[in-house]
C-alpha cells in the first residue's frame, strides 16, 4: 500500500490532460489500488489519476460508507446522459470546499476495468455525479469551473487565506 501524494488547486498539473492507458499491466493495477488506498485514507470517494501527478486516464471510486465496492475505471468514457440534478461536491484537490453543481442524473459509461475487460455500466444519483467528476479530472476540468467567476474568486481567496495560517 503506497499513498500517493494528492495535487491541490491551484496547482497547475490539475489541468492537465490526461492520456488514454495504452497497455494494462501490473504498473497500472498497483496505481489503480495505490489511487484507492489514497482516496480511503484521504478520505474521499474518488480520485483521478491527474489528482495524484499521473496523466493516465484512471479513475477509482467507492460511495460505499464501509469501503465495500471499489470500482476502477480505465480510459473511462460517457456514452449516454439523462436527466440533471444538483448536487454539492468537493474535490480531494479542493480540500473543505463544497459547491452545488448540476450534471446529469443517469449516465452509462464505458471503460476498461482493471483487468482490460471492456464494461458498460449505468449510474445514476451520487455514483453518476462522482463518475462525471472524476472524468472532468481526465480533462484537466475541476468542479469549481461550473461556478461564477465571483464564486471561483472567493473560494481561491478563502485557499489562499488557509494556505498562508498553515505556513
Amino acid at each position: 500500500m503506497a499513498m500517493l501524494n494528492i495535487l491541490h488547486y491551484p496547482d497547475s498539473r490539475l489541468r492537465r490532460i490526461a492520456e488514454p492507458v495504452a497497455t494494462i499491466d501490473k504498473s497500472i493495477q498497483k496505481l489503480a489500488e495505490d489511487m484507492l488506498d489514497t482516496m480511503y485514507e484521504a478520505p474521499g470517494v474518488g480520485l483521478a489519476a491527474p489528482q495524484v501527478n499521473v496523466t493516465k486516464q484512471i479513475i477509482v471510486i467507492d460511495i460505499t460508507e464501509d469501503k465495500s465496492n471499489p470500482l476502477i475505471f480505465i480510459n473511462p468514457e460517457i456514452i449516454d446522459r439523462q436527466g440533471s440534478a444538483e448536487n454539492e461536491e468537493g474535490c480531494l484537490s479542493i480540500p473543505n470546499i463544497f459547491e452545488t453543481v448540476t450534471r446529469a442524473e443517469e449516465i452509462t459509461v464505458r471503460y476498461l476495468n482493471q483487468y482490460g475487460k471492456s464494461q458498460e455500466l449505468h449510474a445514476k444519483n451520487l455514483l453518476a455525479t462522482c463518475i462525471q467528476h472524476e472524468i472532468d479530472h481526465l480533462s484537466g476540468k475541476l468542479f469549481i469551473d461550473y461556478l461564477s467567476k465571483l464564486k471561483v474568486s472567493r473560494i481561491r481567496k478563502k485557499i489562499e487565506k488557509q494556505h498562508s495560517r498553515a505556513i
